[in-house]
Formats: C-alpha cells, sequence, structure tokens
C-alpha cells in the first residue's frame, strides 16, 4: 500500500513540477519577446532619424555620429559610441521595410546579418534563422562555415546531411531561469529608461511649441 501511495506521489509532483515549468518558460518566452522586440524598434528607429538627418553628406554623418554618442552617453548611459550608432544606421538602411523586422531575431542576430553584403545571402539566412529557430551562436557558425554556399554545392541526397550538422557542431544551449533573469532586467530597465527620457523629451518639446504657439496667437 505504501509504495503505490509513494508511486501516485511521484507522478503527482513531477505533474506539479511539468506544470511550473511550463508556466516559467513560456513566462520567460513572452518576456524575452516583449523586450527584444522594443529594442529592435528602438535601434530601428534611431538608424532612422540618423540616416535620413545625415543623406549623402559623409563629412557631416561623421561629426553628428561623434556629436550624439558624447550626448546620448551622457544623458542615457553606456550602448550610445559612435560604432553602435553607425551599426544602428546600417540596420536601418539594410532593414529599411519596418514590418519586415521579425520578433524571433534579437538585435545580436541582426548584427551578424548585417556583416552579410550581397542581399540573397542575407535573404536566405534571415529566412532559415527564423525557420529553424537559430541562436545567435549557431547563426554565427552557419555564416563563418558557409553554409549557403555549401548547401548550393551539395548534391540533393547530401543537402539534409548539411542541413543537420549544426545540431551536432552548435547545439542549442538554455540559460539558467536566474542567469535569464537578471540578463533580462538588465536589458528591460536599461531600455525602459530611454524609452521613458525620450518620452519626458518629446513632451517638454511639445510643450514648448505649443506656448510659442499661444504667444504668436
Amino acid at each position: 500500500m505504501n509504495e503505490k501511495r509513494n508511486v501516485l506521489s511521484t507522478k503527482s509532483d513531477s505533474w506539479v513540477y511539468e506544470s511550473i515549468r511550463t508556466t516559467l518558460v513560456e513566462a520567460r518566452n513572452r518576456v524575452y519577446t516583449a523586450i527584444n522586440t522594443a529594442m529592435v524598434s528602438v535601434y530601428w528607429e534611431i538608424g532612422q532619424k540618423i540616416s535620413e538627418a545625415v543623406g549623402d553628406r559623409a563629412e557631416y554623418g561623421k561629426q553628428l555620429l561623434q556629436f550624439l554618442s558624447l550626448r546620448l552617453t551622457k544623458e542615457f548611459g553606456k550602448g550610445f559610441t559612435v560604432a553602435n550608432l553607425r551599426n544602428m544606421r546600417q540596420f536601418y538602411q539594410m532593414f529599411s521595410i519596418r514590418y519586415t523586422l521579425c520578433s524571433e531575431l534579437s538585435w545580436s542576430h541582426y548584427r551578424i546579418l548585417m556583416r552579410i553584403d550581397n542581399t540573397l545571402r542575407r535573404e536566405y539566412y534571415t529566412k532559415e534563422c527564423i525557420d529553424c529557430g537559430w541562436t545567435v551562436r549557431q547563426l554565427e557558425r552557419q555564416v563563418n562555415s558557409f553554409y549557403y554556399e555549401r548547401l548550393l554545392a551539395t548534391q540533393a541526397s547530401g543537402k539534409e546531411s548539411v542541413k543537420n550538422e549544426i545540431h551536432t557542431l552548435e547545439p542549442k544551449t538554455n540559460p539558467t531561469y536566474l542567469l535569464f533573469l537578471l540578463s533580462t532586467l538588465r536589458q528591460a530597465s536599461y531600455l525602459f529608461m530611454i524609452l521613458h527620457k525620450l518620452t519626458f523629451m518629446y513632451a517638454c518639446s511639445t510643450t514648448r511649441l505649443n506656448n510659442q504657439t499661444t504667444i504668436r496667437l
């Protein structure tokens, strides 16, 4: 009788564990997706504003990036080096149609994709990355190992082997929940700080504009 009760207890414990685990994984994925989407969107907008302001004026572009880097770093902290701002500008130029941005791809994914100059290759890696759910490390390995070119050069019978090799050479690894949570909270607090300040600055500028309009009237 005791053995039967222990078996039932073990099954019940396992069911509770699996239920809680599912809840945590789903919550983690929702949080990650929300923060990642917001971050990619913000960087795209920053890139758009810089690109439109610079146009074809290369010399002005260098001066503007230096100016923005100093001002933004002073007000918002790390993350706005000249190199990062240049990446944001390039991001907008390479992915200029906003609705084509994908929530499955992180900023780190896009930074790797931006290294690919050839449009066809970049579009292929983007699609494969989304369809196959590649991690950042998997995408980087595929690009560095010329996966696209090797697949084109491989006969039909061997293509499946080339596609599956990534699972052995660079298997997916899941971070512990605590490490993921700490990393996500840091990203969230950083991003929310930026969004809050941008909203405040926009509200102030709108108020000043309305006041000026009222005075003129």
